[in-house]
């Protein structure tokens, strides 16, 4: 029974799936814009609002701390310094998820996450 337990394993093992997540909110952070599953989406989706709410702090903890998940420097160097300052005043919903229909091969849902 999965009782209080929060987020989607995505068929995958931990590791894995940690590592997937932050490739994916890498692209999301340099690209802006990516077109994968609605489940990917809804669990990226948190951990990149989070990254960009440190990333507006913009002090040495903070950029140490997105180091530690994105481990993609150009990722890093862009939040920092571009979106950090492009949703100072924002006070959060940084992304935006919209619904392109299913997939020809399985049907699964497809969607595309962007930045606002």
């Amino acid at each position: 029974m999965r009782h209080r337990v929060k987020g989607k394993t995505l068929g995958r093992t931990k590791a894995p799936r940690e590592a997937m997540l932050n490739n994916l909110a890498a692209s999301i952070v340099i690209y802006e814009k990516v077109k994968t599953t609605e489940a990917k989406a809804k669990t990226v989706k948190s951990m990149v609002e989070v990254m960009i709410t440190k990333a507006k702090k913009g002090d040495l903890a903070a950029r140490r701390q997105l180091i530690a998940t994105l481990r993609q420097p150009l990722a890093v160097k862009k939040l920092m310094e571009v979106l950090g300052d492009r949703y100072k005043t924002r006070p959060g919903g940084y992304t935006r998820i919209v619904r392109l229909g299913a997939r020809m091969g399985d049907g699964a849902e497809m969607v595309q996450i962007e930045l606002v």
